[in-house]
């Protein structure tokens, strides 16, 4: 598993996919930090990650896209299906890779809340804006930054399970981008829709609304088990795909 660790995680670095990503999300997330908390002069942080989970539609399948899509049209996959190593291990091995791409870039983003603790926010504390020195960090940032891990951990299992099922890497980014958005807008079809049950079965799937409890600092057990579930349930999915094909 960490030999493929290893091979996954340097492949990102010698094709230009690895700094695309950096390049693609730090800057927009910078972008959107200026937007959402640094010209409002306030702590308040949740717009900006939830702003953040949209950007996840285009810079997940970054990472994804080629897992296993790359290795068919490279006829490399029997190499793959024939190493000393377990499907699982593979799989994981795979996963762990685009996560800690992902996981860099999110730590990374964190950078962007520096300014806004250097200078503080006008309404905490009843303190002038101009007067405010280092702040604490909150637990708002904490919670939201662990909800987006979690999440982004949940979509590229997904995008792992769509690059299992094609060769064609546009294919494959195309279909992920069009699951990750579906999951992001359900809850803004509650507003169209009259049904009670038809609401609550949308909301209990709801990406944002489970998101929602982390932007109030709280980490909620149902969440991170939903979240975890997801990751589980994709990851397991191509196991069962790679499985087949070992002994098909």
């Amino acid at each position: 598993m960490f030999a493929i660790f290893k091979k996954e995680l340097r492949s990102y670095f010698i094709n230009a996919i690895g700094y695309v990503f950096a390049g693609v999300f730090l800057a927009v997330s910078a972008l959107l930090c200026c937007f959402t908390t640094l010209q409002n002069k306030s702590y308040s942080t949740s717009s900006y990650f939830t702003t953040v989970l949209f950007l996840l539609i285009i810079i997940i399948p970054l990472l994804t896209m080629r897992l296993f899509a790359e290795e068919k049209k490279l006829r490399t996959e029997q190499m793959l299906l024939t190493a000393p190593v377990s499907i699982g291990g593979m799989i994981m091995g795979k996963f762990l890779a685009a996560f800690t791409m992902f996981g860099g870039g999110v730590l990374l983003s964190c950078i962007n809340f520096i300014p806004l603790y250097i200078y503080g926010s006008k309404e905490r504390d009843g303190v002038p804006y101009s007067e405010m020195h280092v702040g604490p960090i909150s637990s708002e940032i904490i919670s939201c930054t662990i909800g987006l891990l979690l999440i982004g951990a949940a979509f590229i299992a997904i995008g792992m399970f769509v690059s299992s099922l094609t060769e064609n890497q546009l294919a494959a980014a195309v279909v992920t981008v069009t699951i990750i958005f579906v999951m992001l807008v359900l809850d803004m079809l509650n507003s169209y829709i009259s049904a009670y049950a038809i609401r609550f079965v949308l909301s209990w799937f709801s990406i944002l609304t489970r998101f929602s409890d982390f932007t109030y600092g709280m980490l909620d057990f149902s969440s991170i088990l939903y979240f975890i579930s997801i990751t589980g349930v994709f990851l397991f999915l191509t196991a069962r795909i790679y499985d087949k094909r070992r002994w098909g």
